[in-house]
């Protein structure tokens, strides 16, 4: 798997040190003790004073007590871009110094990426390293909403981009089948049960109870398998029936809505196996001997604020409140859900032995994220290993208006309204337009749009129009012939453009692992099509000489490799007509 834009940066860094040497050695420059301090190569936004910029220079004045302009002379001087794709090098400015591509460059990138196909852009930058990505993770006591609808999306991707960049990835959705959530569930199924039978008048529905009209129908469900026979039963008997009936099947309802939505998870964990095999009491009995848990009003308490101290940033403002403890064992004997997550966590990275954990959460969560770093801290387990991706809310328009309601229910838009109205491709691309933690606004009515402004409908077409170049051309009995391409030839600035861009695929797909932000993804997928646009309109394919069209025909069979490599791994489908 090959990385052209890291193999030019590591060309041109080796280079300028070999330059300062050769200056040191024609006494130019003079010799400092140990190593030079580190410096920047990079791809300028504007390519108009060269293709690379290197920064060697002005970090190294102060070390080499020079201005950095004599240095970065002295090392043009002295450089030498044999064996590089570079094909010279000059100093400009306050001391930058700009290189220009080969063009061999161009016609390696067209090579690579015709050789490659569908293993271009992955890379081993991972090393294998076992990353588990947790999202979504909705309670199952009723439908998805529109943050896991955003979450699923994010999370997927994420997933899929860590997977190109060589880690070893496991999707996980954490099932909160256990605690408060579930007894409040419980209470509110066997309400409704009652008030089949008994009239909902007889029967008083629970204030904190779930008013969805879900937990009615799963209720009828009960009642058209087992009719009246549980309503003269006690009342914990009846309301564990109705758990057991319900609960399984909201979790596939949930399986089946994001499969739907094309996310398949490798483990469905519950939470009330941490209960039921011991791990939640072991990490309160580990918490309890490393003398971070207290006792007052018959609770078990944690010292959340003495770990949170020790993560965050000391406080400016010495009068501030100190930081709120947490309970871990409730007076009634029950753990909280605070003491499970703590568990949940310990289970990811010692008893499973990831090496990171990623959450997303929504950023109604961002206090947790201290606290749950804290506990890690606590249980000698380093914070680093726990990345928090915390997720702005979506807010859905149509025509300029704000949308609340589903059409077809009246009711708050779920994840399955939303699937129901968009396309799936449309809802994920969307969804990733943004770093996650951006306010997202998601236009309904831009979403099923078949034209231009419609991004994800505009990079497909770039693909499909690449793909009706070939079949135009078959038709005339013209093919793609490498051999016969003269790819040195490709030189027109939109030629060269496009193929500079694609030839960054792997760095991205890298740096979008690096920040966890999939919307480089879905950005660089945008301005490949932009580019592909502008060389097609520019550059004539058919027509031209057969080298020059055999050439054309590659860079063409080069940019599809590229946006379906991408859409491939955003799961979105990659036409070849439209």
């Amino acid at each position: 798997m090959v990385n052209l834009l890291k193999q030019a940066q590591d060309q041109l860094r080796q280079a300028v040190l070999q330059a300062y040497q050769k200056a040191v050695q024609a006494g130019a420059l003079p010799q400092t003790e140990g190593d030079m301090p580190a410096f920047v190569v990079e791809m300028p936004a504007d390519s108009k004073n060269g293709d690379f910029a290197a920064n060697a220079a002005m970090v190294w004045a102060r070390a080499l007590r020079l201005a950095p302009q004599k240095i970065a002379q002295a090392l043009c001087e002295n450089i030498s871009l044999e064996d590089t794709c570079f094909a010279s090098c000059e100093s400009a400015g306050p001391g930058f110094l700009n290189f220009r591509l080969a063009d061999s460059f161009y016609q390696n990138a067209c090579q690579s990426i015709l050789k490659e196909q569908d293993a271009y852009g992955k890379s081993d930058f991972g090393a294998g390293k076992k990353v588990m990505v947790e999202f979504v993770s909705a309670n199952p006591t009723g439908p998805m909403h529109m943050g896991n609808a955003r979450g699923g999306a994010l999370g997927d991707c994420l997933a899929s981009v860590l997977d190109a960049a060589g880690y070893d990835v496991t999707r996980e959705f954490y099932v909160n089948d256990a605690g408060n959530q579930i007894e409040k569930f419980a209470n509110s199924l066997n309400a409704r049960y009652l008030q089949l039978y008994m009239g909902e008048d007889a029967i008083a529905f629970p204030e904190d109870g779930y008013q969805g009209e879900d937990i009615k129908e799963r209720a009828k469900e009960f009642a058209a398998v087992y009719a009246d026979s549980f309503v003269n039963k006690p009342e914990d008997e009846r309301k564990q029936a109705l758990v057991d009936y319900v609960l399984p099947r909201n979790i596939q309802k949930m399986k089946d809505d994001l499969a739907k939505y094309r996310i398949f998870y490798d483990n469905w964990f519950l939470e009330s196996s941490l209960h039921k095999n011991g791990d939640v009491k072991a990490v309160i009995d580990m918490l309890t001997r490393r003398g971070l848990t207290y006792e007052k009003d018959g609770a078990l308490w944690y010292k959340t604020g003495q770990m949170m101290e020790k993560i965050l940033p000391p406080r400016k403002n010495a009068d501030a409140e100190p930081y709120k403890d947490d309970v871990l064992v409730r007076a009634n004997g029950n753990p909280t859900y605070f003491a499970a997550d703590i568990a949940y966590h310990y289970n990811k990275l010692v008893t499973r032995g990831f090496d990171k954990a990623i959450d997303v959460w929504g950023a109604d969560h961002h206090g947790h994220v201290a606290r749950m770093k804290g506990a890690m801290l606590a249980l000698d387990i380093d914070p680093d290993r726990l990345d928090i991706v915390l997720m702005q809310l979506v807010r859905l328009t149509r025509n300029g208006e704000v949308v609340r309601m589903s059409k077809r229910t009246g009711k708050a838009i779920t994840l399955t309204d939303l699937i129901e109205e968009v396309p799936i491709d449309a809802a994920r691309f969307f969804f990733n337009l943004r770093e996650p933690n951006s306010h997202l606004e998601f236009d309904m009515g831009l979403a099923v749009e078949q034209n231009a402004q419609n991004p994800v409908y505009y990079v497909q077409y770039a693909h499909a129009r690449i793909c009706s170049i070939f079949k135009n051309l078959a038709a005339e009995g013209i093919a793609l012939d490498v051999a016969k391409a003269d790819l040195a030839g490709l030189t027109e600035p939109e030629e060269r453009a496009l193929i500079k861009h694609i030839a960054g695929l792997t760095n991205e797909i890298i740096a979008s692992a690096q920040s966890y932000d999939p919307a480089r993804m879905t950005r660089y997928a945008i301005e490949t099509a932009t580019l592909f646009h502008k060389f097609y309109n520019a550059c004539r394919v058919k027509g031209e000489e057969e080298s020059r069209m055999m050439a054309r025909l590659a860079l063409c069979k080069a940019v599809q490799i590229v946006i379906k490599n991408v859409l491939v791994m955003l799961k979105i489908d990659v036409p070849e007509s439209m």
